[in-house]
């Protein structure tokens, strides 16, 4: 009877993790259907709005700019990204030295640092690099993650050195050794990698707030943000760019799933 008891409180509990989880999507979609009046009611059920509400916010605003400038920025964030944390994470793994091991901590130790603490260093550095007001300026500050030199670290420990001494053996350079025979049998790393770059940078929004000042350069978090203040908000319009926002990282995911569980996998096994 206790087990029972115990099997049907870890189902209960469960399923109500899942409903909590889930309802936020539901949420999203129904209300992408809706007028913003029926949103504000709180209407649980699909309505008849959806392709108005696209056709209006297609209309009134420059959803495709908007669209692109954040792909711009995710795409260039996760290419730099992984490049520069990987390389880091390697040199930190794979070459000894006396100040190795601090300067790796005092790397780390960075990640305790809010970027409320950073917004006005990072501004007066892009603006004496000229970088206010363009996507450059939101990019830069984004390629360095500690996160990720962390993630790649972890996962180097556990990558054969005898084939890299291998390959010193035969004469191959670092960088080969590293762009050759490293980057290729890491797959799944890099994919892990990339989906938490992507959803860094797709969500960043204090950021872009500090550096972009034009609405030709505004990314979805900026343009969502903008869409739900003012007096009357059209909540059913807000709701449809959430949607749009949601998909790219959807399919990311869905795409990148198996070699992203083997990659998370991969980073903690010791």
């Amino acid at each position: 009877m206790n087990r029972k008891l115990t099997y049907a409180f870890i189902y209960v509990f469960l399923t109500i993790s899942a409903f909590v989880s889930v309802f936020p999507f539901y949420w999203m979609i129904v209300g992408s259907t809706n007028k913003s009046v029926d949103v504000n009611k709180g209407k649980l059920t699909f309505g008849n709005q959806f392709l108005e509400n696209f056709y209006k916010l297609s209309e009134n605003f420059d959803l495709g700019q908007v669209i692109w400038n954040s792909i711009q920025v995710s795409l260039c964030v996760v290419v730099f990204s992984l490049i520069v944390s990987s390389m880091a994470g390697y040199g930190f793994e794979m070459f000894k030295s006396r100040g190795r091991d601090f300067t790796y901590a005092t790397v780390l130790l960075t990640m305790m640092i809010p970027f409320a603490a950073l917004m006005v260093p990072v501004f007066r550095l892009m603006t004496f690099l000229n970088l206010i007001d363009s996507l450059w300026g939101v990019i830069l500050p984004m390629i360095p993650s500690v996160f990720l030199i962390f993630f790649f670290r972890q996962n180097f420990q556990q990558y054969p050195k005898e084939i890299i001494m291998a390959a010193r053996v035969d004469g191959a350079s670092e960088p080969r050794i590293f762009f050759s025979i490293i980057m290729p049998s890491m797959k799944a790393t890099y994919a892990a990698a990339a989906i938490y770059a992507f959803l860094t940078s797709w969500n960043a929004y204090l950021q872009p707030l500090v550096i972009i000042q034009s609405q030709k350069n505004r990314t979805m978090a900026l343009f969502i943000a903008n869409l739900a203040s003012g007096y009357q908000p059209d909540f059913g319009l807000v709701m449809m760019a959430v949607v749009i926002a949601t998909l790219p990282t959807l399919i990311l995911f869905f795409a990148l799933q198996r070699y992203f569980v083997q990659g998370v996998l991969g980073s903690v096994k010791q």
